[in-house]
């Protein structure tokens, strides 16, 4: 009898351990499962937020890309009410003296000419329009000493380079001030190599370093300026030229103000 209950006893016993490994081992499948079901859910969200990253779309970004937009819209209708040549560009070309030379994208305008055995060359940049801007405190002084007259549309002044050239004898450069249709000469320059009076190259430039310039044009004799400034005016750099220069600048930097807003408007945007 013992023998027989010693072998109910194993047999029972057994029986617990294997059902214990069966609840212990589907305890295990059932908790792995649950974790392998919830992995596919992080990794989804992973996926959507690099997903949300790569296309760069920014709170800010339609409120920006509207108001760019806008103010495409303003310059557009303005520009197409002017022409899309206006007609003082077209008047001075017609006239057939000078040439004028500028690239789509590029701030510096040059205007060209021949005049006898020289080659006249004027350069201007449209960037003086930004930076001819008069501070808030000289606006409201000129406001006030103006307030009883009656006001004019202003002109700003723009910087040029006047270059005169001629073979085998050098090259003079005269920095001057194109403003209310007059030229406000500065100075005049002499190089000997007239490549150091027109190359716009780092080398020219560090060539020109440390070379007498001349004097301040004010401070030559009255009657030496006066010859100085019939000669130029003989040569097309007079009055008419000193009012076409600054509204060609306004004109091309309303251009390229333009241009740039379409650009950074498709940048924003895409």
């Amino acid at each position: 009898m013992s023998s027989l209950r010693a072998l109910k006893f194993a047999s029972s016993a057994f029986r617990v351990a294997v059902s214990a490994r069966s609840t212990s081992q589907r305890t295990m499948a059932s908790s792995a499962i649950r974790t392998l079901s919830a992995r596919p859910l992080v990794a989804s969200a992973r996926n959507f937020s690099i997903s949300a990253r790569a296309f760069g779309q920014g709170e800010t970004d339609v409120e920006l890309a509207s108001k760019l937009q806008e103010e495409i819209q303003y310059e557009k209708e303005a520009a197409e009410q002017a022409g899309p040549i206006p007609e003082f560009v077209k008047e001075f070309k017609s006239n057939g003296v000078w040439k004028i030379e500028e690239k789509p994208g590029h701030d510096e305008v040059a205007l060209t000419r021949k005049f006898g055995n020289e080659d006249i060359r004027v350069l201007f940049s449209i960037a003086d329009i930004d930076s001819s801007q008069e501070s808030p405190a000289e606006f409201e002084e000129e406001a006030q000493a103006e307030e009883s007259e009656e006001a004019a549309t202003p002109v700003l002044p723009i910087r040029c380079s006047v270059t005169i050239t001629k073979s085998g004898a050098g090259a003079l450069t005269i920095d001057c001030l194109a403003q209310d249709a007059n030229f406000v000469v500065e100075n005049v320059s002499y190089y000997g190599d007239a490549k150091l009076a027109s190359e716009l190259t780092a080398e020219a430039d560090w060539s020109r370093r440390g070379l007498y310039i001349g004097p301040q044009f004010d401070h030559l004799d009255v009657g030496v300026q006066e010859a100085f400034e019939k000669y130029l005016d003989e040569r097309g750099v007079g009055p008419v030229l000193a009012a076409f220069i600054p509204e060609y600048a306004e004109w091309k930097e309303q251009q390229e103000y333009t241009k740039w807003l379409q650009h950074v408007h498709k940048f924003v945007s895409a």
